[in-house]
Protein backbone atom coordinates (compact mmCIF):
# COMPACT_ATOMS: atom_id res chain seq x y z
CA UNK A 1 0.00 0.00 0.00
CA UNK A 2 1.44 3.28 -0.85
CA UNK A 3 2.29 5.77 1.85
CA UNK A 4 0.70 9.12 1.27
CA UNK A 5 2.61 11.45 4.20
CA UNK A 6 6.16 9.92 3.71
CA UNK A 7 7.91 10.48 7.12
CA UNK A 8 11.61 10.10 6.88
CA UNK A 9 13.68 8.17 9.78
CA UNK A 10 16.74 9.58 8.58
CA UNK A 11 19.49 11.73 10.15
CA UNK A 12 16.94 12.15 12.75
CA UNK A 13 16.86 13.84 16.08
CA UNK A 14 13.74 11.79 17.82
CA UNK A 15 11.74 12.20 21.61
CA UNK A 16 11.40 8.66 22.63
CA UNK A 17 8.00 7.46 23.73
CA UNK A 18 7.96 7.74 27.97
CA UNK A 19 5.42 6.55 29.97
CA UNK A 20 3.90 9.57 31.57
CA UNK A 21 6.38 11.82 29.82
CA UNK A 22 5.58 11.86 26.03
CA UNK A 23 2.11 13.31 26.13
CA UNK A 24 1.58 16.58 24.16
CA UNK A 25 2.85 19.42 25.50
CA UNK A 26 6.20 17.77 26.18
CA UNK A 27 5.74 16.48 22.40
CA UNK A 28 5.58 20.15 21.28
CA UNK A 29 8.28 21.75 23.76
CA UNK A 30 10.64 19.11 22.10
CA UNK A 31 9.96 19.76 18.51
CA UNK A 32 10.21 24.13 19.66
CA UNK A 33 13.64 23.37 20.46
CA UNK A 34 14.34 21.16 17.49
CA UNK A 35 13.14 17.52 17.66
CA UNK A 36 12.44 15.86 14.27
CA UNK A 37 9.92 13.65 15.40
CA UNK A 38 7.86 13.27 18.15
CA UNK A 39 6.97 9.59 19.74
CA UNK A 40 3.82 9.93 22.53
CA UNK A 41 3.71 7.31 25.08
CA UNK A 42 2.82 3.79 24.55
CA UNK A 43 -0.78 3.44 24.52
CA UNK A 44 -2.92 -0.25 25.06
CA UNK A 45 -4.47 -1.06 22.11
CA UNK A 46 -7.47 -2.50 23.88
CA UNK A 47 -7.81 0.61 25.74
CA UNK A 48 -7.79 2.80 22.96
CA UNK A 49 -10.56 0.61 21.13
CA UNK A 50 -12.93 1.94 24.03
CA UNK A 51 -12.28 5.45 23.15
CA UNK A 52 -14.56 7.81 21.05
CA UNK A 53 -12.34 10.07 18.54
CA UNK A 54 -13.28 13.84 19.51
CA UNK A 55 -13.17 17.31 18.00
CA UNK A 56 -11.98 19.67 20.62
CA UNK A 57 -13.05 23.15 19.74
CA UNK A 58 -11.93 25.25 22.38
CA UNK A 59 -8.20 23.60 22.75
CA UNK A 60 -8.26 23.19 18.67
CA UNK A 61 -6.97 19.16 19.05
CA UNK A 62 -8.34 16.24 18.39
CA UNK A 63 -9.07 13.86 21.65
CA UNK A 64 -9.29 10.18 22.20
CA UNK A 65 -12.04 9.61 24.66
CA UNK A 66 -12.67 7.01 26.87
CA UNK A 67 -15.83 5.88 28.35
CA UNK A 68 -14.91 7.21 31.73
CA UNK A 69 -14.11 10.91 29.72
CA UNK A 70 -10.53 10.70 30.38
CA UNK A 71 -8.37 11.75 27.16
CA UNK A 72 -6.25 9.09 26.46
CA UNK A 73 -4.36 10.76 23.71
CA UNK A 74 -4.79 14.15 22.25
CA UNK A 75 -3.06 15.71 19.54
CA UNK A 76 -3.41 18.97 17.40
CA UNK A 77 -2.22 20.15 14.09
CA UNK A 78 0.98 21.32 14.81
CA UNK A 79 2.13 18.22 15.07
CA UNK A 80 0.34 15.87 12.83
CA UNK A 81 2.72 15.43 10.46
CA UNK A 82 5.66 14.53 13.00
CA UNK A 83 3.92 12.71 15.38
CA UNK A 84 4.55 8.66 15.31
CA UNK A 85 1.36 7.32 17.46
CA UNK A 86 3.44 4.27 19.76
CA UNK A 87 0.84 1.48 20.38
CA UNK A 88 1.21 -1.74 23.23
CA UNK A 89 -0.68 -4.83 21.84
CA UNK A 90 -0.21 -8.78 21.17
CA UNK A 91 -2.49 -9.34 18.60
CA UNK A 92 -2.44 -7.87 14.61
CA UNK A 93 -6.20 -7.09 14.35
CA UNK A 94 -6.36 -5.00 17.66
CA UNK A 95 -3.72 -3.36 16.28
CA UNK A 96 -4.66 -2.36 12.82
CA UNK A 97 -8.29 -1.58 14.32
CA UNK A 98 -6.30 0.97 16.66
CA UNK A 99 -4.20 2.04 14.11
CA UNK A 100 -7.12 2.89 11.67
CA UNK A 101 -8.97 4.72 14.50
CA UNK A 102 -6.07 7.05 14.54
CA UNK A 103 -3.67 6.90 11.25
CA UNK A 104 -5.47 10.38 9.74
CA UNK A 105 -4.09 12.14 13.16
CA UNK A 106 -0.65 11.07 13.44
CA UNK A 107 2.44 10.77 10.67
CA UNK A 108 3.83 6.52 11.77
CA UNK A 109 2.31 3.90 13.57
CA UNK A 110 4.86 2.21 16.10
CA UNK A 111 4.65 -1.53 18.18
CA UNK A 112 6.54 -1.32 21.39
CA UNK A 113 8.29 -3.96 21.57
CA UNK A 114 11.04 -2.82 23.90
CA UNK A 115 9.66 -2.16 26.83
CA UNK A 116 10.77 -4.34 30.04
CA UNK A 117 7.90 -3.26 32.87
CA UNK A 118 5.62 -5.58 33.57
CA UNK A 119 2.44 -3.19 32.50
CA UNK A 120 3.88 -3.70 29.32
CA UNK A 121 4.99 -7.20 29.05
CA UNK A 122 1.67 -9.07 30.63
CA UNK A 123 -0.79 -9.39 27.81
CA UNK A 124 2.79 -10.55 25.63
CA UNK A 125 3.34 -6.92 24.87
CA UNK A 126 6.21 -5.20 24.74
CA UNK A 127 9.26 -6.83 25.66
CA UNK A 128 7.59 -10.15 25.73
CA UNK A 129 6.91 -9.98 22.14
CA UNK A 130 10.83 -10.43 21.45
CA UNK A 131 10.49 -14.08 22.21
CA UNK A 132 7.78 -14.64 19.71
CA UNK A 133 8.92 -13.36 16.01
CA UNK A 134 5.61 -15.48 14.81
CA UNK A 135 3.63 -12.88 16.19
CA UNK A 136 6.26 -10.03 15.67
CA UNK A 137 5.80 -10.47 11.86
CA UNK A 138 2.15 -11.01 12.18
CA UNK A 139 1.49 -7.75 13.90
CA UNK A 140 3.97 -5.89 11.36
CA UNK A 141 3.03 -7.33 8.22
CA UNK A 142 -0.94 -6.73 8.95
CA UNK A 143 -0.20 -3.10 9.87
CA UNK A 144 1.91 -2.25 6.82
CA UNK A 145 -0.89 -3.74 4.20
CA UNK A 146 -3.72 -2.29 6.29
CA UNK A 147 -2.76 1.28 6.85
CA UNK A 148 -1.47 4.07 4.37
CA UNK A 149 1.29 5.75 7.30
CA UNK A 150 4.70 4.43 8.42
CA UNK A 151 5.36 1.65 10.45
CA UNK A 152 8.08 1.05 13.05
CA UNK A 153 8.67 -0.97 15.69
CA UNK A 154 11.21 -0.07 19.10
CA UNK A 155 12.74 -3.50 20.32
CA UNK A 156 15.67 -4.77 22.79
CA UNK A 157 18.43 -6.38 21.94
CA UNK A 158 18.44 -10.40 22.67
CA UNK A 159 21.28 -12.13 24.90
CA UNK A 160 23.12 -12.89 21.51
CA UNK A 161 24.28 -10.20 18.99
CA UNK A 162 23.85 -12.82 16.13
CA UNK A 163 19.40 -13.35 17.24
CA UNK A 164 19.68 -9.90 17.65
CA UNK A 165 20.24 -9.37 13.96
CA UNK A 166 18.44 -12.36 12.45
CA UNK A 167 15.34 -10.86 14.57
CA UNK A 168 15.68 -7.44 12.56
CA UNK A 169 16.28 -8.68 9.51
CA UNK A 170 13.07 -11.23 9.81
CA UNK A 171 11.32 -7.41 10.82
CA UNK A 172 12.86 -5.78 7.97
CA UNK A 173 11.01 -8.40 5.57
CA UNK A 174 7.35 -6.60 7.00
CA UNK A 175 8.28 -3.84 5.42
CA UNK A 176 8.32 -1.38 8.39
CA UNK A 177 10.17 2.07 7.17
CA UNK A 178 12.64 1.98 9.80
CA UNK A 179 13.45 0.12 13.41
CA UNK A 180 14.26 1.77 16.64
CA UNK A 181 16.82 -0.44 18.72
CA UNK A 182 17.36 0.32 22.88
CA UNK A 183 20.62 -1.05 23.14
CA UNK A 184 20.10 -3.08 26.14
CA UNK A 185 18.86 -6.44 27.12
CA UNK A 186 15.15 -6.68 28.55
CA UNK A 187 16.51 -7.52 32.10
CA UNK A 188 19.32 -4.49 32.15
CA UNK A 189 18.19 -1.04 33.49
CA UNK A 190 19.91 2.93 32.94
CA UNK A 191 22.62 1.77 35.13
CA UNK A 192 23.77 -0.39 32.39
CA UNK A 193 26.58 0.14 29.80
CA UNK A 194 24.49 0.55 26.12
CA UNK A 195 25.72 -1.98 23.61
CA UNK A 196 27.09 0.30 20.70
CA UNK A 197 28.25 -2.31 18.75
CA UNK A 198 25.39 -4.14 18.78
CA UNK A 199 23.19 -1.38 17.32
CA UNK A 200 25.99 -1.33 14.87
CA UNK A 201 25.62 -4.64 14.04
CA UNK A 202 22.03 -4.07 13.53
CA UNK A 203 22.93 -0.80 11.19
CA UNK A 204 25.28 -3.15 9.23
CA UNK A 205 22.76 -5.43 8.32
CA UNK A 206 19.85 -3.98 7.14
CA UNK A 207 18.64 -1.24 4.48
CA UNK A 208 15.89 -0.01 6.60
CA UNK A 209 17.32 2.97 8.74
CA UNK A 210 17.87 2.17 12.51
CA UNK A 211 16.88 4.37 15.18
CA UNK A 212 19.53 4.08 18.04
CA UNK A 213 18.13 4.46 21.62
CA UNK A 214 19.70 4.45 25.19
CA UNK A 215 22.33 7.05 24.83
CA UNK A 216 21.63 9.43 27.85
CA UNK A 217 23.39 7.71 30.49
CA UNK A 218 26.79 6.73 28.66
CA UNK A 219 27.00 9.31 25.97
CA UNK A 220 24.34 12.33 25.73
CA UNK A 221 24.93 15.35 28.11
CA UNK A 222 24.23 17.93 25.17
CA UNK A 223 23.43 18.25 21.89
CA UNK A 224 27.15 17.86 20.29
CA UNK A 225 26.55 14.59 21.96
CA UNK A 226 23.86 12.96 19.69
CA UNK A 227 26.45 12.68 16.93
CA UNK A 228 28.56 11.26 19.05
CA UNK A 229 26.68 8.61 19.68
CA UNK A 230 25.04 8.28 16.17
CA UNK A 231 28.74 7.85 14.83
CA UNK A 232 29.00 4.97 17.36
CA UNK A 233 26.28 3.04 16.73
CA UNK A 234 26.25 4.01 12.94
CA UNK A 235 22.75 4.23 12.88
CA UNK A 236 20.61 6.23 10.47
CA UNK A 237 19.16 8.37 13.42
CA UNK A 238 19.08 8.88 17.15
CA UNK A 239 16.23 8.75 19.86
CA UNK A 240 16.35 10.25 23.03
CA UNK A 241 14.62 9.22 26.21
CA UNK A 242 16.02 10.70 29.65
CA UNK A 243 18.38 13.52 28.50
CA UNK A 244 14.85 14.84 27.08
CA UNK A 245 12.92 14.38 29.94
CA UNK A 246 15.58 16.16 32.13
CA UNK A 247 15.70 19.02 29.51
CA UNK A 248 14.18 19.20 26.69
CA UNK A 249 15.80 21.56 24.77
CA UNK A 250 18.78 19.10 24.48
CA UNK A 251 17.75 18.80 21.16
CA UNK A 252 18.59 22.82 21.11
CA UNK A 253 21.41 23.14 18.35
CA UNK A 254 22.15 26.17 20.21
CA UNK A 255 22.88 24.74 23.36
CA UNK A 256 20.12 24.55 26.58
CA UNK A 257 17.88 27.21 27.64
CA UNK A 258 17.96 27.55 31.41
CA UNK A 259 15.84 25.50 33.18
CA UNK A 260 13.47 28.24 34.48
CA UNK A 261 12.75 29.22 31.23
CA UNK A 262 12.24 25.38 29.75
CA UNK A 263 9.75 24.83 32.58
CA UNK A 264 7.83 27.69 32.09
CA UNK A 265 7.59 27.19 28.34
CA UNK A 266 6.35 23.82 29.32
CA UNK A 267 3.85 25.15 31.79
CA UNK A 268 2.71 27.29 28.88
CA UNK A 269 1.77 24.73 27.00
CA UNK A 270 0.22 22.52 29.85
CA UNK A 271 -1.85 25.64 30.30
CA UNK A 272 -2.95 25.87 26.24
CA UNK A 273 -3.45 22.49 25.96
CA UNK A 274 -5.02 21.87 29.74
CA UNK A 275 -2.68 18.42 30.63
CA UNK A 276 -3.84 16.79 33.97
CA UNK A 277 -1.95 18.57 36.75
CA UNK A 278 -0.45 15.06 37.95
CA UNK A 279 1.16 14.43 34.60
CA UNK A 280 2.36 17.69 34.63
CA UNK A 281 3.58 17.80 37.86
CA UNK A 282 5.55 13.98 37.49
CA UNK A 283 7.15 15.80 34.18
CA UNK A 284 8.23 19.03 36.26
CA UNK A 285 9.63 16.70 38.95
CA UNK A 286 11.74 14.95 36.20
CA UNK A 287 12.98 18.39 35.04
CA UNK A 288 13.94 19.73 38.86
CA UNK A 289 15.41 16.55 40.17
CA UNK A 290 18.36 17.74 42.23
CA UNK A 291 16.84 20.75 42.96
CA UNK A 292 13.11 18.93 44.62
CA UNK A 293 14.42 19.87 47.93
CA UNK A 294 14.64 23.85 47.46
CA UNK A 295 11.60 25.79 48.42
CA UNK A 296 10.48 25.62 44.67
CA UNK A 297 10.69 22.22 44.39
CA UNK A 298 8.97 21.63 47.74
CA UNK A 299 5.96 23.90 46.50
CA UNK A 300 6.29 21.39 43.63
CA UNK A 301 5.80 18.50 45.17
CA UNK A 302 2.99 19.82 47.65
CA UNK A 303 0.80 21.12 44.69
CA UNK A 304 -2.28 19.65 44.12
CA UNK A 305 -3.82 21.70 41.66
CA UNK A 306 -2.69 22.99 37.96
CA UNK A 307 -3.35 26.43 39.33
CA UNK A 308 -0.48 25.53 42.50
CA UNK A 309 1.80 24.34 40.19
CA UNK A 310 1.70 27.45 38.11
CA UNK A 311 1.77 29.43 41.47
CA UNK A 312 5.24 27.38 42.71
CA UNK A 313 6.46 29.06 39.38
CA UNK A 314 5.51 32.31 40.01
CA UNK A 315 3.01 32.15 37.02
CA UNK A 316 -0.21 32.53 38.96
CA UNK A 317 -1.05 35.77 37.09
CA UNK A 318 -0.83 33.58 33.45
CA UNK A 319 -2.85 31.16 34.58
CA UNK A 320 -5.50 33.47 35.66
CA UNK A 321 -5.26 34.87 31.67
CA UNK A 322 -4.97 31.77 30.55
CA UNK A 323 -7.97 30.53 32.04
CA UNK A 324 -9.92 33.28 31.65
CA UNK A 325 -9.65 33.33 27.97
CA UNK A 326 -10.44 29.79 27.39
CA UNK A 327 -13.56 29.89 29.74
CA UNK A 328 -14.37 32.86 27.36
CA UNK A 329 -14.08 30.70 24.03
CA UNK A 330 -15.98 27.80 25.71
CA UNK A 331 -19.22 30.31 26.97
CA UNK A 332 -19.09 31.49 23.19
CA UNK A 333 -18.80 28.28 21.64
CA UNK A 334 -21.83 27.01 23.62
CA UNK A 335 -23.38 29.94 22.97
CA UNK A 336 -22.96 29.53 18.99
CA UNK A 337 -23.57 25.55 19.44
CA UNK A 338 -26.87 26.28 21.13
CA UNK A 339 -27.89 28.83 18.65
CA UNK A 340 -27.24 26.30 15.72
CA UNK A 341 -29.40 23.53 17.94
CA UNK A 342 -31.91 26.19 18.27
CA UNK A 343 -32.20 26.81 14.35
CA UNK A 344 -31.83 23.29 13.73
CA UNK A 345 -34.11 21.89 16.00
CA UNK A 346 -37.39 20.24 15.00
CA UNK A 347 -40.05 22.32 15.80
CA UNK A 348 -42.37 19.67 16.34
CA UNK A 349 -39.96 18.08 19.16
CA UNK A 350 -41.90 19.42 22.66
CA UNK A 351 -39.27 19.92 24.55
CA UNK A 352 -38.99 21.08 29.00
CA UNK A 353 -36.02 21.82 30.81
CA UNK A 354 -35.69 18.82 32.94
CA UNK A 355 -33.04 16.81 34.47
CA UNK A 356 -33.92 13.45 36.16
CA UNK A 357 -32.50 13.07 39.84
CA UNK A 358 -32.24 9.78 40.82
CA UNK A 359 -32.83 11.02 44.61
CA UNK A 360 -36.22 11.95 43.63
CA UNK A 361 -37.34 8.24 42.66
CA UNK A 362 -37.59 5.04 44.65
CA UNK A 363 -34.89 2.64 44.37
CA UNK A 364 -34.30 0.94 41.00
CA UNK A 365 -37.69 2.60 39.66
CA UNK A 366 -37.25 5.19 36.99
CA UNK A 367 -39.11 7.50 34.06
CA UNK A 368 -38.49 5.66 31.99
CA UNK A 369 -39.92 2.35 33.37
CA UNK A 370 -42.91 4.33 34.04
CA UNK A 371 -43.41 5.19 30.36
CA UNK A 372 -42.85 1.36 29.10
CA UNK A 373 -45.38 0.28 31.29
CA UNK A 374 -47.61 2.93 30.06
CA UNK A 375 -47.07 2.00 26.62
CA UNK A 376 -48.06 -1.59 27.54
CA UNK A 377 -51.32 -0.44 29.17
CA UNK A 378 -52.35 1.72 25.84
CA UNK A 379 -51.02 -1.42 23.36
CA UNK A 380 -48.13 1.30 21.81
CA UNK A 381 -44.82 0.46 20.36
CA UNK A 382 -42.44 0.85 23.31
CA UNK A 383 -40.48 4.32 23.30
CA UNK A 384 -37.69 4.62 20.94
CA UNK A 385 -34.56 6.87 22.15
CA UNK A 386 -32.16 8.78 20.05
CA UNK A 387 -28.85 9.80 22.01
CA UNK A 388 -26.49 12.46 20.71
CA UNK A 389 -23.53 13.51 22.18
CA UNK A 390 -21.98 16.98 21.78
CA UNK A 391 -18.40 17.28 20.62
CA UNK A 392 -17.74 20.43 22.29
CA UNK A 393 -18.21 19.38 25.85
CA UNK A 394 -19.46 15.97 25.62
CA UNK A 395 -22.57 16.50 26.79
CA UNK A 396 -25.59 14.35 25.71
CA UNK A 397 -29.11 14.90 24.84
CA UNK A 398 -31.61 12.20 23.80
CA UNK A 399 -34.88 12.43 21.91
CA UNK A 400 -38.12 9.74 23.05
CA UNK A 401 -40.69 9.20 20.12
CA UNK A 402 -44.29 7.62 21.70
CA UNK A 403 -47.26 7.61 19.08
CA UNK A 404 -45.52 9.83 16.64
CA UNK A 405 -44.47 12.52 18.71
CA UNK A 406 -41.17 13.14 19.59
CA UNK A 407 -40.18 14.50 23.44
CA UNK A 408 -36.75 15.49 24.71
CA UNK A 409 -35.48 17.77 27.63
CA UNK A 410 -33.63 21.22 26.59
CA UNK A 411 -30.87 20.56 29.66
CA UNK A 412 -27.79 18.57 28.04
CA UNK A 413 -26.66 15.77 30.45
CA UNK A 414 -22.76 13.99 31.70
CA UNK A 415 -24.35 10.86 30.55
CA UNK A 416 -26.53 8.49 28.16
CA UNK A 417 -28.27 7.58 30.71
CA UNK A 418 -29.44 10.66 32.02
CA UNK A 419 -30.73 11.73 29.22
CA UNK A 420 -32.78 9.23 28.02
CA UNK A 421 -34.62 9.91 31.99
CA UNK A 422 -35.22 13.54 31.18
CA UNK A 423 -36.46 12.41 27.79
CA UNK A 424 -39.05 10.40 29.54
CA UNK A 425 -39.72 12.80 32.22
CA UNK A 426 -40.74 15.53 29.23
CA UNK A 427 -43.29 12.60 27.74
CA UNK A 428 -44.61 11.72 30.60
CA UNK A 429 -45.32 14.92 32.09
CA UNK A 430 -46.97 15.81 28.91
CA UNK A 431 -49.26 12.88 28.69
CA UNK A 432 -50.20 13.96 32.35
CA UNK A 433 -48.83 10.32 32.94
CA UNK A 434 -47.45 9.31 36.35
CA UNK A 435 -43.94 9.29 36.33
CA UNK A 436 -42.87 7.24 39.24
CA UNK A 437 -41.42 10.09 41.69
CA UNK A 438 -41.73 9.37 45.72
CA UNK A 439 -43.79 12.55 46.14
CA UNK A 440 -46.80 10.98 43.80
CA UNK A 441 -47.47 8.08 46.61
CA UNK A 442 -47.79 4.54 46.24
CA UNK A 443 -46.17 3.11 43.36
CA UNK A 444 -47.84 -0.01 41.70
CA UNK A 445 -44.12 -0.56 39.54
CA UNK A 446 -42.72 -1.73 43.16
CA UNK A 447 -45.71 -3.13 44.42
CA UNK A 448 -45.66 -5.25 41.65
CA UNK A 449 -42.39 -5.98 41.97
CA UNK A 450 -42.75 -7.16 45.73
CA UNK A 451 -45.76 -9.16 44.70
CA UNK A 452 -43.55 -11.22 41.92
CA UNK A 453 -40.91 -11.52 44.76
CA UNK A 454 -43.71 -12.74 47.60
CA UNK A 455 -44.38 -15.59 45.16
CA UNK A 456 -41.20 -16.64 44.46
CA UNK A 457 -40.75 -17.09 47.89
CA UNK A 458 -43.88 -18.99 48.20
CA UNK A 459 -43.07 -21.55 45.22
CA UNK A 460 -39.20 -21.93 47.28
CA UNK A 461 -41.12 -22.83 50.25
CA UNK A 462 -43.58 -25.48 49.11
CA UNK A 463 -40.59 -26.99 47.30
CA UNK A 464 -41.46 -25.92 44.08
CA UNK A 465 -38.50 -25.84 40.92
CA UNK A 466 -38.26 -22.00 40.73
CA UNK A 467 -38.03 -23.06 36.86
CA UNK A 468 -40.66 -24.44 36.90
CA UNK A 469 -43.51 -22.25 34.16
CA UNK A 470 -46.02 -21.61 36.53
CA UNK A 471 -48.42 -18.51 34.96
CA UNK A 472 -47.34 -16.21 38.04
CA UNK A 473 -43.93 -17.23 38.26
CA UNK A 474 -43.55 -16.36 33.93
CA UNK A 475 -45.09 -12.58 34.74
CA UNK A 476 -42.65 -12.34 37.52
CA UNK A 477 -39.55 -13.05 35.35
CA UNK A 478 -41.26 -11.09 32.58
CA UNK A 479 -41.20 -8.17 34.71
CA UNK A 480 -37.68 -8.32 36.20
CA UNK A 481 -36.38 -9.12 32.80
CA UNK A 482 -38.19 -5.91 30.92
CA UNK A 483 -36.47 -3.82 34.20
CA UNK A 484 -33.46 -5.39 33.76
CA UNK A 485 -33.69 -4.57 29.54
CA UNK A 486 -34.16 -0.95 30.95
CA UNK A 487 -31.53 -0.80 33.17
CA UNK A 488 -28.75 -1.82 30.10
Amino acid sequence: MTVNTPLCFRGKKILAPMVRVGTLPMRLLALDYGADIVYCEELIDIKMLQCKRVINEVLETVDFVAPNDRVVFRTCERERERVVFQMGSADAERALAVAKLVESDVAGIDINMGCPKEYSTKGGMGAALLSDPDKIESILTTLVKGICKPVTCKIRILPSVEDTVNLVKRIEKTGIAAIAVHGRKKEERPQHPVHCDVIKAISEAVSIPVIANGGSHDFIKEYADIETFQKATAASSVMIARAAMWNPSVFRKEGFCPLKDVMQDYIKYVLRYDNHYTNTKYCLCQMLREQLETTQGKKLHAAQSTQEICEAFEMGDFYEETTAIFEAKKTSLETKTQDEDDQMEDPDVIKMAVRFDKREYPPQITPKMYLLEWCRKEKLPQPVYETVQRPLDRLFCSVVTVAERKYRSTLWDKSKKLAEQAAAIVCLRTLGVPEGKLCEGENHLINKRKRGDQECLISRDHGEDPAEPSHKKANFIEETSDINVLKM
